[in-house]
């Protein structure tokens, strides 16, 4: 797999994050009635990112939990009926009930990770709204999930595969395009 182009380097990553948590402060009025629950790898990391900055700019920390939806590009761990995947991990230690969920991933693809995702937390109670904030929105979903935080729309073919690369995990915050 070739990289094709970089798209976002640590800086405007950086100010993507800085963005995205303007705006969730914005539209929820505050956040004290905001959880937010990172996917995990990826979005975990850029969740807890995301808590930081909230939390410098609100100057009290915001609730924060973790999904664990594992999927294997070759050996897709799914439920048993609807090739839905299997959400492994749960780490939300506050009730969701008429709370604001904002769910972070990395990137959108077909809308299938954040399906069971929002599976998961509803599993746990009733939140007054699940929002979506993603890093990259690469297009092509399969079902209708639509991002309410978006740090960069990046069009992208079904053959090329968006990287995110994130200093927790790579040793270098970046976005890139491969071709397959």
């Amino acid at each position: 797999m070739a990289e094709k182009a970089s798209i976002l380097d640590q800086q405007a990553i950086a100010r993507a994050i800085t963005r995205i948590a303007h705006e969730i402060i914005e539209h929820n009025k505050g956040i004290d009635a905001c959880i937010l629950v990172g996917i995990k790898t990826r979005g975990a990391f850029l969740a807890k990112r995301l808590a930081e900055k909230i939390e410098q700019i609100e100057g009290k920390p915001i609730l924060t939990g973790e999904l664990d939806i594992t999927l294997y590009r070759d050996d897709l761990m799914l439920k048993h009926d609807n090739n839905e995947p299997l959400v492994q991990q749960v780490d939300i230690q506050h009730d969701v009930t008429d709370k604001e969920v904002i769910l972070i991933d990395d990137v959108l693809y077909t809308g299938r990770t954040v399906r069971a995702a929002m599976d998961a937390v509803m599993d746990r109670g009733r939140p007054s709204t699940i929002q979506l904030a993603v890093l990259v929105d690469r297009g092509h979903r399969e079902l209708p999930i639509r991002p309410d935080y978006v740090g960069k729309n990046i069009p992208t073919s079904s053959e090329e595969r968006v990287v995110v690369s994130v200093t927790e995990t790579d040793d270098i915050d970046s976005v890139s395009i491969h071709s397959m």
